[in-house]
């Protein structure tokens, strides 16, 4: 796909899966360029691309030759480049509320849990993979009881996060729910993200996002 705008990603990664979300709810053509966060050590960690992002983390969007890195800036750049449809309501309450949704996730629940921390605590602590898997657990229902009270308590929430559009704080919570699957969170106790989830999941710009959909996923079994 021909495009001046390129997002650098990777299939499975939470803050590129947010961005893919956005873009594909404005409408916005894009090119996909895999960074494999494993292989070899990391391509993140490669000289020219921590040149494009210095802090060798995805995604990383070029946008007629702007860098843009930092997943919840980009998602702010493309709602002010491109009003609509808007990923964030016209009011002022209405912004703080569906901001504070997001970065439950994107400040709270995700940074504690992505792959350098889990790499991190391996090698520091000697955590092997069920204990890390404990930490994700623990993490994320931390995260998802406040949210689900957030949600479930507040009349602003609709077929989404907020209201009957989605925005900004359901491109954050559908990949963390994906990512609660994978760690296998037991999600009973959600009932209003879960419902939320399965709204967004009917919708194209959701589904063309699946880290499953992306080129750089691995062959399905």
């Amino acid at each position: 796909m021909a495009s001046d705008r390129v997002l650098y990603g990777y299939w499975r990664s939470s803050a590129a899966f947010r961005v893919r979300i956005a873009l594909n709810l404005k409408g916005l053509r894009y090119e996909t360029r895999a960074i494999h966060l494993v292989r070899e050590g990391g391509e993140q960690h490669a000289p020219d691309y921590v040149a494009l992002n210095p802090q060798g983390l995805v995604p990383t969007l070029i946008d007629g030759g702007r860098v843009l890195t930092q997943s919840m800036a980009i998602l702010e750049y493309l709602d002010e480049t491109h009003p609509q449809p808007a990923l964030l309501p016209a009011d002022a309450a209405g912004r703080a509320r569906v901001r504070a949704l997001a970065q439950v996730v994107a400040c709270d629940i995700h940074p504690i849990g992505n792959l350098r921390v889990l790499q991190w605590i391996g090698t520091q602590f000697n955590a092997d993979d069920e204990q890390k898997s404990h930490w994700m657990r623990h993490w994320v229902a931390t995260g998802f009881q406040a949210l689900e009270t957030m949600l479930a308590s507040s009349k602003d929430t609709g077929r989404y996060c907020h209201g009957d559009t989605p925005g900004m704080a359901d491109a954050c919570l559908v990949p963390q729910v994906y990512n609660a699957r994978r760690w296998k969170v037991p999600l009973g106790d959600y009932p209003t993200i879960l419902r939320i989830d399965a709204a967004c999941a009917v919708l194209d710009a959701f589904r063309d996002a699946m880290p499953e959909q992306q080129p750089d996923a691995p062959p399905r079994t």
